[in-house]
């Protein structure tokens, strides 16, 4: 059992390292996704760190997957990986293989899914199971106009009650021609946010 279980480990490329600080990154269906590749770059610039990346499939229309230089993950994945009992869950193995989720972009539909309980893709399940032990970082990103709706609040909020972060979005101008809030953080302060959870772990770990 314990060969099969390390054999699928390598086939979905999660094998795990004591030494290494597992950053999972969730792309949703913002335009904000076309940076998915600076942003895994970066990460992996942070010593120690390594990144997976499960995309939605809205997402993907802002971003070139091969432009991503780490494995990512799809819905498609999720469902080609399981024939029969003995196989594993990729949302599951992907959860316990993470120590620290980041979505970026968060966008709305996504948010309020997340916010519902609704998890009918292989982001949304990662995040319907993720252990309330570990940080999961989202990133607000969408239309001024669909910032400012009250719902937009009620379910950032709902998400902080979790336990989950929020690395707020920004006011500029947006690619629809709006200027007002609603746009990603940059990636520089998403990165950052990173390198302070990494640092809080490697002091857990060496004291």
């Amino acid at each position: 059992m314990q060969q099969n279980s390390e054999s699928d480990h390598k086939q979905l490329d999660l094998q795990t390292n004591s030494k290494k600080f597992n950053v999972l990154v969730g792309l949703t269906g913002s335009v904000a996704a076309l940076k998915a590749p600076l942003l895994v770059t970066q990460l992996l610039e942070i010593p120690g760190v390594d990144v997976r990346v499960v995309t939605t499939d809205h997402a993907t229309h802002f971003y070139d997957m091969i432009e991503v230089p780490v494995r990512v993950y799809t819905d498609k994945n999720e469902w080609e990986m399981w024939t029969e009992r003995s196989d594993p869950v990729l949302h599951i193995e992907l959860r316990r293989w993470a120590d620290l989720l980041v979505i970026a972009p968060l966008d709305a539909n996504t948010l309020g899914k997340i916010a519902s309980g609704i998890c009918d893709n292989l982001l949304t399940c990662v995040v319907r199971a993720w252990d309330s032990s570990r940080p999961l970082l989202f990133c607000p990103a969408m239309n001024t106009a669909m910032w400012q709706h009250p719902i937009t609040a009620q379910q950032v909020a709902t998400l902080k009650s979790f336990g989950y972060v929020e690395i707020p979005c920004i006011a500029k101008k947006l690619v629809c021609g709006d200027e007002g809030k609603g746009a990603m953080a940059e990636v520089s302060t998403i990165v950052e946010t990173v390198k302070q959870y990494n640092r809080e772990t490697s002091r857990m770990t060496s004291d």
